[in-house]
């Protein structure tokens, strides 16, 4: 199950010590203006080096466009795209061939395959998300395109340190003429959280790091200008797409869906959401539903947040086993790893929002399967 999406699909491949890594886009409609700068720029979002707070292994991550576009534009035939792996260290993970590393993946892909890529994690490696933000660039641009659709994501917890930065706080700043203003905010912090108090959420990284340990976090993703429709009523509900998609991404432990886990504790009076006409527009006086009712959107902002787990890859000592000799160890883990994977994770989760956006939109004949009009 490496491909993700029915209409618009995406296949990604590689692993994190080996060649390349990349994606196969296919679905993408033709006459979409499309250029590898297109795909970069969401790269560079992701790649390592970001930041203090990212791993120091240094990839420049430049993408190359192999397939699927002519003359700027896309053919309609598959899009293919990869990435080649310049800085590998392998011989960090000879020692630890034997011996799953605690919150890895490694004992699972053992067990299930027998041979497994046990080098930086392999296939279940979060670099292996390159492939996902090739596709997610591409969706993007074509939901643009379409439809001027924006899609911002950005921190709003960091360990056990909220923001006041969120989409419930400030609601009437997520709109498109404002959107620019927000990006430059989050691209500006080392964390891609503008909430006031990220100087302190700084400092629980740093102090995390200093105690060879790692921090986790929640994301907060606001989609604007999605038209009224997308989605299903039964299965393939909107809600239940967007859910399985971040899911499917590593170290993803749990979604909401506009007012999520809160909304358990509101009375039905203050969780519904009331209509009114604004110059014969039907519009929402909230949003709670984040954007969502019975699985179709209804035209107002998709709104969700993702639960970041830790990284795994930590230096204090922990106990694992030894799977050849059988018996009961410590390990150590080397190599070179994120204190805090949310800042890098986010284009990835924006990323499997668009994908999941225009598979439903293709579905759902927002936009034409086979060719763009303009």
């Amino acid at each position: 199950m490496n491909t993700f999406g029915k209409m618009f699909r995406v296949t990604t491949w590689g692993e994190s010590h080996g060649k390349a890594l990349g994606a196969v886009i296919d679905g993408c409609p033709s006459n979409l203006p499309l250029t590898e700068e297109d795909i970069q720029k969401e790269l560079n979002r992701r790649r390592p080096g970001y930041s203090l707070f990212s791993t120091p292994r240094k990839e420049a991550d430049e993408v190359e466009l192999l397939s699927g576009v002519f003359e700027g534009k896309t053919t309609g035939t598959p899009i293919s795209a990869l990435v080649y792996n310049r800085n590998q260290k392998s011989k960090d993970y000879s020692k630890i061939k034997d011996t799953p590393r605690p919150g890895h993946a490694d004992f699972t892909y053992g067990v299930k395959y027998g041979n497994y890529d046990y080098r930086g994690g392999g296939r279940s490696s979060g670099r292996t998300t390159i492939g996902h933000v090739i596709g997610g660039a591409v969706a993007k641009k074509l939901l643009d395109y379409t439809y001027n659709i924006k899609i911002v994501g950005y921190a709003v917890k960091i360990g056990k340190i909220e923001g006041d930065f969120n989409y419930y706080s400030k609601p009437e700043i997520f709109n498109p003429n404002n959107i620019d203003n927000i990006v430059e905010k989050i691209e500006n912090n080392p964390l891609r959280c503008p909430s006031s108090n990220s100087d302190e959420m700084k400092d629980y990284v740093l102090d995390a790091m200093e105690n060879k340990d790692s921090v986790g976090g929640i994301v907060e993703l606001v989609a604007l200008n999605v038209p009224a429709g997308v989605g299903n009523p039964i299965f393939g509900k909107l809600s239940g797409e967007l859910a399985s998609a971040m899911m499917n991404i590593n170290a993803v432990k749990g979604v909401e869906i506009g007012r999520g886990f809160e909304s358990a504790e509101l009375y039905g009076s203050e969780m519904n959401d009331e209509y009114y006409y604004d110059g014969g527009k039907l519009q929402l006086k909230t949003n709670n539903c984040g954007g969502i009712l019975g699985g179709i959107s209804c035209g107002a902002p998709l709104v969700l947040r993702v639960a970041i787990k830790p990284t795994p890859s930590i230096s204090k000592i922990q106990n694992t086993v030894n799977v050849k000799t059988g018996e009961n160890q410590e390990i150590k883990i080397g190599g070179r790893h994120d204190p805090i994977i949310v800042p890098r994770a986010i284009p990835v989760l924006e990323s499997m929002v668009a994908i999941t956006l225009s598979d439903l939109m293709i579905k759902g004949g927002f936009i034409h399967p086979c060719r763009l009009s303009k």
